[in-house]
Parts: C-alpha cells; structure tokens; sequence
C-alpha cells in the first residue's frame, strides 16, 4: 500500500513559455511558474509552507519563494540526479504532506538549458569530486557528452536483440505528431517521418539527431496538497497512487556500462547495458504501491525522453512489452504515449512538463485528450538514478 493511500494530489500546474531564449533570468522564470501554478490552483502564495526543486537548479528554494511572494516554509527539499529527480519532487512533496510536516508544497524547475548552460555540450571543466571521478573511466575514450554515453547503450541494445537504428525513430514519430498538435510545444504544426528521422545528421552512432531531446529555456511548477484539499480547489484532483526512486547497483551516472546483467519481474535475465536496472527498481515499487494495478491497467504513458532508446528500454521494464520489443510496440499505439510531444517534441523540462501533461490528461483537458483517461504512468530521467509516479483520476 502507498504510503500517501490516495490522500495527496498534484492540485494545480504551471509554466512559462518554452523558449530557445528567454532573455530572462532562471529565478524570473521559476517565480513566474510558481505563480502560475497557483493560480491553477486557485491557491495565494500565503497559503504554501513547503518547496521542493532538483539539486541542479540555480534558484533556491527560500529565494524563490520570496521572489513569488511566500511567506514562511515548513519544508524544504532538493533531490540529485538531474532528470531523475523529476517524479521524486512530487514524491517528496507528498510524503511532506502526508507526514502533516506541510500542507501546500510547490515543486518547481526552471532554467536557460538553450541560451545558458547546454547539458547536450556535454562534460566542462569541473572540481574535484567522487562523483566525477566515475567519468575518469570513459572521457580518454572521447565519450564526453550524454549523446556519446547513451549511444553505447544503444549500441549494447541493437547488438542484444538483432535491431537496426531505425527502430528509434517509433518513439521520435510519435513524440512530434502529438507536439505537431500542441501549441506550447517547440515542434508544433511540425511532425516528422521515419525517412526524415532516418535522414537525419548522426550525433553519436546509432543515434541519430532526432533520437536526441531539444534544449529549452523555461520553467514548469506542480502544486501538491491534500486530496481533501484538492477537492475544493479549482479542478479535479491528479490522485499520488504510488511514487517511487530507484538506483540499480553499480549504478553511475549515464556511463553505468561495467555492471552486471540483472533479473526482471518475470525471472528473465536481462543483460545489464540492454536495459535499465534503475528503471526496474522503481517499477517494482510503483507496481507494489498501486494497489495491484499492472500494465494493462495504464491508460497513457508518459515515459522520459531524452534519448529515444531509453524509451523502449522503459517500456520493456515495465512490463508493457517483453525484451527487445519496445520498437513494436510503439509502433503499434496500443499505449497513449507522450501526448504532450514530449522533451522530444514540446520541452526539455527535465520532465517536469511530463508530469504537467499526466494532470492534464486526468482533467481531461490534454490536446491530444485520450478518452476516459484515469491512471496515467510517468517517468524520470534513465540511464540515472531515477523516479516514477502512478496518478489517478479522484474516485
């Protein structure tokens, strides 16, 4: 049973506009999605006591608040791993409220990912640590930027289950026709084919450029309170099902490429490059928490996106699909996926704008609205230490 038994909510999302220069600074653009959240809401800045954000972001948390006009906090978070903290924002969050430490947290991530500090550029000059020492591993190699790292998986997955490149570009079709039909997205009025996905430039063999995510300046908020409370806010409650992290052993940050094969669920063995480890731990929890939900019973998906191959890793994880089928599998539409156009498609939000588009589809207010939507799956950054979270339409 979930530690939040339906008793917590994300009651309110907001955002700024999805730039590739913004021309304003990262604490403008997290203190107007803050406001913006809240105003979705129908919430006053008086009324939050707790803020949660990512390790990375450069807008802490008492000086956002101050900057959106909160008073005092009762809570305050930060959660590591870049895109992997996206869901466990949310998940900290909840246990705050379900723990009666608060009762209005904000969760919040905004940055100039375009026009300032370009994670896709890959490894600078940084400090001494123990968490860089891991990439002393592979940059004599000439593996310095996440596209890089990711292609060595890919490759390990295309080698494991005899596939051709071309098997990414499912996900990539997909996240573009429904940014095509969103008008926040980047890419919208703007959908691909599998011919342009297979003409495009290599980055890092296999990956092509439409395999990899855009880079956006912007910010998204999420709002989370008692279900109670949600209940007499301003739309329908997005219901904390189940919310969980994980990190799989011998875990590193993107270049996990010395561990072990793994066993899933199901008692298969799955080769440890081939498939995410990390992704398996936190859907071992969500599928434990939900109160016996399983695949089957998940009506969208919005699974992170940074590079397509992760994405029919996930699904295969979580038991949507066996091993080595994911590419199928999306091809075929039988799940709802990425709706909003994904980081793919509409943002790179660090899959904060994932969750955004998961309450939008149990308000039933999504632009590509799938019918009778009421459990929705939502994922963070893999290849990381990472989070997921169950929502659920209220009753």
């Amino acid at each position: 049973m979930s530690a939040y038994d339906g008793r917590v909510a994300v009651a309110g999302i907001g955002a700024t506009a999805f730039t590739k220069d913004s021309g304003r600074s990262e604490l403008a653009l997290a203190a107007e999605a803050v406001r913006s959240a809240l105003a979705d809401a129908g919430l006053e800045p008086a009324d939050v006591d707790g803020m949660v954000t990512f390790t990375m972001d450069t807008s802490p948390e008492i000086t956002v608040a101050a900057a959106a006009g909160i008073g005092e906090l009762s809570f305050f978070s930060r959660v590591h791993y870049g895109g992997g903290a996206a869901c466990a924002t949310v998940q900290q969050a909840a246990l705050a409220v379900a723990a009666g430490i608060a009762e209005v947290v904000v969760c919040y991530r905004a940055f100039n990912e375009r026009s300032g500090r370009r994670f896709g550029a890959g490894v600078q000059r940084r400090e001494p640590s123990a968490e860089g020492a891991a990439l002393g591993w592979v940059l004599p190699f000439g593996l310095l930027t996440p596209a890089s790292w990711v292609a060595m998986a890919a490759r390990r997955y295309l080698h494991v289950y005899g596939l051709e490149p071309e098997v990414f570009g499912h996900v990539a079709v997909t996240a573009r026709r429904h940014a095509a039909r969103n008008p926040a997205a980047y890419f919208h009025d703007r959908p691909i084919t599998l011919a342009d996905h297979a003409a495009s430039r290599w980055i890092a063999e296999p990956l092509r450029l439409l395999d990899c995510c855009q880079e956006t300046d912007g910010g998204q908020a999420l709002v989370v309170t008692s279900t109670e409370r949600a209940r007499t806010l301003r739309h329908p409650p997005a219901v904390i099902l189940a919310a969980a992290q994980g990190a799989g052993r011998a875990q590193e940050q993107m270049t996990s490429f010395y561990r072990d094969g793994f066993r899933r669920d199901d008692g298969r063995c799955r080769d440890g490059l081939a498939g995410l480890p990390e992704t398996a731990v936190v859907a071992r929890q969500l599928w434990a928490a939900s109160g016996g939900l399983r695949p089957a019973d998940i009506d969208v998906a919005i699974l992170y996106d940074h590079f397509t191959p992760y994405v029919l890793m996930q699904l295969e994880e979580f038991g949507f699909c066996g091993p080595g089928e994911g590419g199928p599998f999306t091809a075929s539409g039988a799940l709802p996926l990425n709706t909003h156009g994904g980081q793919l498609g509409e943002a790179y939000l660090h899959g904060m704008n994932g969750i955004a588009e998961a309450v939008r589809q149990l308000r039933g207010t999504s632009v590509n609205q799938v019918p009778g939507a009421a459990r929705v799956l939502v994922t963070a950054g893999t290849g990381v230490p990472t989070s997921g979270l169950i929502l659920g339409a209220d009753g």
